[in-house]
């Protein structure tokens, strides 16, 4: 198999058809071996059927479908465990991302380089606020973690092989793929393009979905927040240190005081605030810790058309 494509499915039975149409013209106008390979998260509308359906009629379409929802990266982690392709593309179902660059992204990963990964230019149809916290978190990310994760881009890009291989030996139960892809190394590029809105349906992708990405993201690849726990306790320690001297000189010197003084309750609650807040990024890693060592499966596959998905549970 030369080319797989990706497609994680949630609810978009409004883009199915086309897509499909778009995906196939894009794969037989490179003259290669391909496979689509849909991964239906726990739909809840006809989406599993209109896939079943394609795959009947077309050999080429092939599904893993969920027991349940299990959310887009580990979605994304199923089709790369499943995939046959030397080559292998990941694209959402909503059609923001343009079918037809995947010829391009094939194109250049032929040159030599073993990801290519799709870069924003502008985004249509989305929220000020959406495009505003996006751009601001990428740049928080570069700056934090050891590691170079390429800004303005998200999961749609095509990669070589050796990459697929190496992202099945990294079995985290918070994925956050773009920036395993990254640690991964390799010769890596870039081709820009612009997104368009969203065709059909709505996003499934809410704030608080967002939110949680950005959080593995950053517990994934970074131990800045840890450290905040230190550097906190050294700027807390050094201000409490200050107003103790005050305090004494008030008391002793000044004769300026008052019982119960206003002040030292400040202090008491911002440490104590500081303390709730290390505890609480320290309880985040412990967390993750505690799911990896459970070591349950990342998902669970109810059926699909692939003869040899039964061997994989995970």
């Amino acid at each position: 198999m030369e080319l797989s494509i990706i497609i994680f499915i949630y609810n978009e039975e409004g883009n199915l058809n086309i897509l499909y149409d778009r995906l196939t013209k894009v794969a037989v106008s490179l003259n290669v071996s391909y496979e689509l390979l849909f991964v239906n998260d726990g739909s809840k509308d006809a989406s599993l059927p209109m896939i079943q359906s394609l795959s009947k009629n077309d050999s080429h379409v092939k599904y893993i479908n969920f027991s349940r929802n299990f959310g887009h990266q580990i979605a994304v982690t199923a089709g790369l465990d499943h995939c046959k392709g030397r080559a292998v593309a990941i694209i959402d179902a909503d059609l923001q991302d343009p079918p037809e660059l995947i010829a391009d992204l094939y194109t250049k990963m032929n040159e030599g380089f073993q990801v290519v990964y799709a870069r924003r230019r502008s985004r249509s149809g989305e929220s000020t606020m959406k495009k505003f916290t996006a751009k601001a978190f990428y740049r928080i990310l570069a700056k934090i973690t050891s590691i170079k994760i390429p800004v303005d881009t998200g999961d749609f890009r095509i990669m070589d092989r050796k990459i697929v291989d190496v992202l099945k030996e990294m079995p985290e139960q918070q994925k956050y793929l773009r920036g395993q892809i990254a640690w991964a190394g390799f010769n890596q590029t870039y081709v820009m393009y612009d997104r368009d809105e969203r065709y059909a349906g709505a996003t499934g992708y809410t704030y608080k979905k967002m939110m949680r990405l950005a959080l593995d993201g950053i517990t994934g690849f970074s131990n800045l927040p840890l450290k905040f726990a230190t550097i906190a306790g050294f700027i807390v320690s050094g201000i409490t240190f200050l107003i103790s001297l005050y305090a004494l000189y008030a008391r002793f010197v000044s004769k300026d005081f008052v019982p119960g003084w206003t002040s030292l309750i400040l202090a008491v609650l911002f440490i104590g605030g500081v303390q709730l807040i290390s505890i609480g990024i320290i309880g985040e890693y412990m967390s993750r810790m505690s799911a990896n060592v459970r070591n349950r499966p990342l998902y669970i596959v109810e059926y699909s058309n692939l003869s040899h998905v039964e061997k994989v549970v995970e």
